[in-house]
């Protein structure tokens, strides 16, 4: 007689990547005054629609087989080709190790190809790839689709204003970050 052993149940459910729980945007009212409360709920926004951006943009680029790390490594690649290694990982402010493993995959892929630096046998420069090229097509193309919808109802005047006030604010972050770092902090 055939055993008739229990097969797990597949769900569909498990197949798909769960949306990370929301937070409430709202912030804690204990001792806080208005402003207070409106910087802290700006900070929360902030956080939430760049999380729920890097979510969103890694769900659009999965059928494409590439992740929003090898996105962005190809991104700078096509600004800065030929780029040292080392010199790609300070730009993209990540470490030189996890930089490696990352151009190990594009490699692997065919994307890109490191090729010896002729004055530092060390040192490795990065190229872009035909293939790659193709696919940096293909990720513009999707991104600027991506952003019309992100974007969907602000207008070209918001838009500009939005890029001047999150830059000023990235200003000031790098320049407490460069203050930090003189500081020994």
């Amino acid at each position: 007689m055939a055993s008739t052993k229990p097969q797990p149940a597949v769900s569909a459910r498990s197949e798909r990547p769960r949306p990370a729980p929301r937070r409430s945007t709202e912030p804690p009212k204990v001792g806080l005054d208005s402003s207070q409360r409106r910087d802290i709920k700006l900070g929360y926004l902030i956080h939430d629609v760049s999380r729920m951006r890097r979510t969103a943009f890694d769900l659009m680029v999965k059928p494409l087989g590439v992740t929003r790390a090898q996105w962005w490594v190809i991104a700078h690649l096509s600004r800065h080709d030929g780029m040292v290694q080392t010199q790609l990982a300070e730009l993209l402010d990540t470490g030189k190790a996890s930089l490696g493993a990352l151009l190990d995959r594009l490699e692997a892929t065919g994307f890109i190809e490191r090729r010896p630096e002729p004055t530092d046998r060390r040192a490795k420069r990065v190229f872009l790839t035909k293939s790659s090229l193709q696919l940096l097509e293909k990720l513009i193309s999707l991104e600027s689709d991506f952003n019309e919808k992100i974007l969907a109802g602000v207008t070209d005047k918001d838009r500009k204003e939005l890029i001047r006030l999150l830059s000023i604010m990235k200003e000031n972050m790098s320049a407490m970050c460069l203050e930090n770092d003189a500081n020994g902090e």
